[in-house]
């Protein structure tokens, strides 16, 4: 059995492809500007399901948390039909999506470009790299990449051993763009951070402007183990003389043209070095 599916959702000139390209089967019929599709009703349902515009439907309707009464008298739908739609149980109309589409401001393609993959990735714990402190020849601490299976990460993530103290090893002091994070697992660690020494516990953690010089010691007799979380970005409180107050009651930076905000981050977009602890 075949059902018949009638659009005009655009005028014949502005048409950007044949409605046949959206549902397998279809026919395009130029007269007048409307597109009368001749489709099998299974190969409609597996192309609906395959595209789970029903489940997209209910997606958009749930994030603005409207009910299906309420999207009817937007689309001039029943409730029931709607209900329907999302459960796969009818084959929407292109006229019908284009006014559900209309409702959430999105185009109609929204409901056939392919899903998003969402980010998660598991870095197993004998999967990743031991690295020393770089570019040194007794290393202070080693460390392993806690997110190097993700591309284009925001933030860089790491788990650091550091050595106790050793005779004639000092700790190396470096600086970089952005922010650092630091939360001890284990034993006691010296953290430097300009002219400052801190000394932290297992369990304190550390945020702190990674633009200043700063360096970690372990202070105890066995190591002590660390997560640390790097992020690249320029800080805002520290860009230019109008920069270093907030305002405490909604966190914004005062004294920052937007234009300089925007080159800053385009900046560290497009400076950011490949990962690594020095």
């Amino acid at each position: 059995m075949s059902k018949t599916i009638s659009s005009s959702l655009l005028p014949l000139a502005e048409t950007p492809a044949p409605t046949s390209s959206l549902i397998p089967g279809g026919e395009a019929n130029p007269l007048l500007g409307i597109r009368h599709l001749q489709i099998d009703g299974e190969a409609a349902e597996s192309f609906i399901a395959e595209k789970r515009i029903g489940e997209r439907i209910k997606h958009l309707r749930l994030k603005k948390s409207m009910g299906l009464v309420e999207l009817g008298r937007h689309t001039g739908l029943s409730a029931s039909f709607l209900s329907q739609l999302e459960t796969g149980r009818v084959v929407p109309t292109l006229r019908n999506l284009a006014r559900i589409a209309m409702v959430f401001s999105k185009d109609l393609s929204y409901f056939f470009d392919p899903e998003p993959q969402t980010l998660f990735r598991v870095h197993r714990r004998d999967e990743r790299v031991r690295l020393p402190q770089t570019g040194a020849d007794d290393p202070a601490y080693y460390f392993e990449s806690l997110g190097y299976l993700v591309p284009d990460r925001q933030l860089d993530p790491y788990f650091a051993e550091f050595l106790p103290e050793k005779e004639g090893r000092s700790p190396r002091a470096h600086q970089h763009v952005g922010c650092e994070f630091l939360y001890l697992l284990s034993g006691s660690l010296a953290v430097r951070h300009g002219e400052t020494v801190h000394t932290v516990e297992a369990g304190d953690a550390v945020y702190f402007d990674a633009n200043t010089i700063h360096s970690y010691m372990c202070t105890g007799k066995t190591a002590a183990t660390a997560v640390i979380v790097t992020l690249q970005h320029p800080v805002l409180m520290q860009l230019g003389s109008g920069a270093r107050s907030t305002n405490a009651t909604n966190g914004k930076v005062r004294g920052v043209p937007g234009s300089m905000l925007a080159q800053a981050a385009a900046a560290a977009a497009g400076k950011k070095a490949a990962p690594q602890m020095h």
